[in-house]
């Protein structure tokens, strides 16, 4: 596979140390020669990260703890000098129903999927202007930002609002040198995905293969370095042109009126 070259490039990428969207884009970044800043909440593999991207930084950060994200930009600094790149990726699922979702479990998703993407892109800019420097951010929303299904609302008005502040951050910052872009993920496989499958159906393999052949234009399974090169040209010169955008890497899903089946 070829990448973008990412040469030149700091980048802090939240929720970096999954198997899914996270270990995509920073496998994209890190071929295509970039500095990487990995942060996770999860310190076994965050363990495992380091040793796969020995030459990288890896902070274990709760992003809803502001002090913990103070510290956290305090220790880039110390290690590079400061980012020119930021990928607010982390996020957490919700599958319920509004009506039934609890104050804590709407405070405690927003506060990650939405809260820690503003705050840290607050930071990374006033950082950035403190030295005189520039940079750019890539916010991962979602399809559901485009169209949801049930059990999805609270989770889907949260990515809505990633694809607001990625477009009223993009005309605020342009003037000053910085662009702001989303990325929609469509269904990227990863084996994790099969424990919240399994709240809604008993045979979680014959979902993710029903909704690949119904739900997507494209019949093959999207990988997350898929989403990682999507991420790489948005962060560099190539893109240099494209700001406040959302690019939906779906494989179609987005762009069906209606399940295959029924076409």
């Amino acid at each position: 596979m070829t990448y973008i070259d990412s040469t030149g490039l700091k980048v802090l990428v939240t929720g970096g140390a999954g198997v899914g969207v996270g270990s995509g884009i920073c496998e994209a970044l890190y071929q295509g020669g970039a500095q990487l800043i990995i942060n996770d909440i999860n310190d076994d593999i965050l363990k495992k990260v380091a040793q796969k991207y020995p030459d990288s930084l890896t902070i274990r950060a709760d992003l809803e703890n502001i002090g913990e994200v103070e510290k956290m930009f305090e220790q880039i600094d110390d290690f590079c000098g400061g980012i020119n790149g930021l990928v607010n990726n982390a996020g957490i699922g919700l599958s319920k129903v509004a009506h039934k979702v609890t104050e804590e479990e709407f405070a405690h998703l927003y506060g990650v999927n939405f809260q820690a993407v503003w705050r840290l892109s607050k930071m990374f800019v006033n950082a950035c202007l403190q030295r005189n420097d520039t940079g750019n951010i890539v916010n991962i929303t979602s399809v559901h930002a485009h169209s949801t299904q049930s059990r999805y609302a609270i989770y889907a008005s949260a990515k809505n609002a990633i694809v607001g502040l990625t477009r009223g951050m993009a005309c605020e910052i342009g003037p000053l040198g910085f662009r702001v872009n989303a990325v929609g993920p469509g269904y990227v496989h990863a084996e994790q995905n099969y424990d919240l499958i399994k709240t809604w159906t008993d045979d979680p393999e014959k979902w993710v293969k029903d909704f690949i052949r119904t739900q997507q234009v494209l019949t093959s399974e999207i990988k997350p370095v898929d989403i990682g090169n999507t991420v790489s040209f948005l962060l560099s010169d190539l893109a240099r042109s494209i700001t406040g955008q959302t690019i939906y890497v779906d494989a179609g899903t987005t762009s069906l009126l209606m399940n295959r089946d029924l076409s």
